[in-house]
């Protein structure tokens, strides 16, 4: 289905700032909806003049719906739809006399111009489907009150709210609770739900009448300074959102302020109990930054264990013994090094390149001087799993290290690491212009511990292919196919 910006551009002469307002006014207006009982359909002229193309429609959440097609991409063509034009004619909201029964249910059609500063951009139709049509409660007469105020406001072009911060998607709707201020800023209206959530946070007596403000900021911070941004949303002054907690209940508060004919008559405010969902992200916290306290601790360890290795491979005597601590003193920091990025990530997911760089200059930095090797990547590992990043890093430790001991010793030579990724699949190849292989190399039967590592890892662990071939021109190289689960 083409957005909304595909079909402005393609079929209206909407400009840049025209399909901003646009797109501002799309992302709120399931609130009029909603208030309304009332599917939305916005309609913007042609730019040839031959009539309306339908560019988003909105479905109510409290009511049943007119349109259970989608609307929008239709188009209608002047005169087919008297109401569009009479709207976008004479700069007012217009409504049919009588229930259209066109569809086999009464539906009652109203068209609201929208406008930007100084000149207009399109047509609302709202439609009400009548089916369910009965005596309405006071609830359901504040919430087509209030749509009746925001349908002005849009008329006037004072909504959406030019400059407000964007609306978060977890924002309150109308359904998780509504109060009605008047202009001092005090409740004349309070749906069971916001009237709930009050009662949650410690409020005893009634809401309607009580000034909002002053009332929240009584229960929420009677030992503490009052917060300002709570009095600018709880009085409905500006179009804001804020969260209030008291007694461990958390409540989330919007404000709409209604500004009807030049001059503010009150606000909306829309409210959520978000305790639940608070309480849910600080344990999600809490379980973060424990696992990122653990592999902080098992780097700091793992440092340790190095450190000892090291120390011990400077009082042995015989060269074997050395080499092979110092061995296992890189084998240990190329796990150290993973858990030292895992340890500032907020997930089990880490930027591998990162790594894989580390690694790469660690094994340049411990080349013998005369060999002159400056090993290099090319191509990107992206982001991987903790659980293959590990192994992965012990694999290209092995086998840079690998290659500087045997493949370039004692000489020049260039050292690579060419990376290849795909949609499933990790493909790397560490090659080399050394000396390349013994003639009777067999991978299977190699007594070489660092490729009986790589060989386990890669096989066993990962779950990938290895092979060690001859390369073209001379050199060695390895290459690693591994399987990449879903991140």
């Amino acid at each position: 289905m083409p957005t909304l910006s595909d079909l402005a551009v393609r079929h209206t002469a909407l400009d840049d700032a025209d399909l901003e307002w646009m797109h501002s006014l799309v992302s709120d207006w399931q609130l009029l909806a909603d208030l309304s009982f009332a599917d939305l359909i916005l309609w913007i002229p042609l730019k040839d003049g031959s009539g309306w193309i339908a560019i988003a429609q909105m479905r109510p959440t409290t009511g049943p719906t007119v349109y259970h097609d989608d609307i929008v991409g239709m188009t209608a063509a002047k005169g087919e739809r008297p109401l569009l034009e009479t709207a976008w004619n004479e700069r007012r909201i217009c409504r049919e006399g009588d229930p259209d029964w066109s569809s086999g249910v009464p539906v009652r059609e109203e068209t609201i111009p929208v406008r930007r500063a100084d000149h207009f951009l399109g047509v609302i139709q709202r439609s009400t489907n009548l089916s369910s049509a009965r005596t309405p409660s006071r609830l359901e007469l504040t919430y087509l009150q209030s749509a009746s105020d925001l349908a002005q406001m849009v008329a006037e072009g004072r909504f959406p709210f030019s400059g407000a911060e964007p609306i978060l998607v977890r924002s309150p709707r109308v359904g998780d609770g509504l109060l009605r201020l008047d202009r001092a800023g005090r409740v004349t209206y309070a749906s069971p739900n916001a009237l709930s959530a009050y009662r949650r946070l410690g409020l005893n007596a009634d809401l309607v009448g009580a000034e909002l403000g002053r009332t929240t900021a009584t229960l929420c911070y009677s030992d503490e300074p009052i917060n300002e941004n709570l009095m600018i949303v709880a009085s409905g002054r500006e179009p804001r959102e804020t969260e209030v907690e008291s007694g461990g209940t958390v409540v989330q508060l919007r404000a709409i302020p209604l500004v009807v004919g030049g001059g503010r008559i009150g606000a909306l405010i829309l409210i959520r109990d978000v305790t639940e969902l608070r309480r849910r992200e600080r344990e999600l916290m809490t379980k973060d930054a424990t696992i990122r306290e653990i592999h902080h601790r098992v780097k700091n360890n793992l440092q340790t264990v190095a450190a000892l290795l090291r120390l011990q491979a400077r009082r042995l005597q015989q060269p074997e013994g050395r080499e092979a601590l110092e061995e296992a003193v890189r084998r240990v920091g190329s796990i150290a090094i993973v858990h030292e990025t895992l340890s500032h990530t907020p997930e089990e997911q880490v930027d591998f390149d990162d790594i894989a760089d580390r690694v790469i200059a660690m094994t340049g930095e411990v080349a013998a001087p005369e060999t002159q090797v400056v090993p290099r990547r090319i191509g990107t590992f992206g982001v991987l799993r903790s659980e293959i990043a590990t192994p992965l890093a012990m694999v290209l430790t092995e086998l840079l290290q690998n290659a500087v001991q045997h493949g370039l010793a004692q000489r020049q030579g260039r050292l690579q690491v060419i990376v290849s990724r795909g949609a499933e699949r990790l493909d790397v190849i560490v090659s080399d212009d050394g000396s390349g292989l013994p003639e009777d190399f067999d991978l299977d039967r190699s007594t070489s511990l660092g490729l009986q590592i790589v060989r386990t890892l890669v096989v066993s662990e990962l779950s990938g292919r290895l092979a060690v071939e001859p390369r073209q021109g001379g050199g060695t190289e390895v290459s690693l196919s591994i399987p990449l689960p879903a991140l």
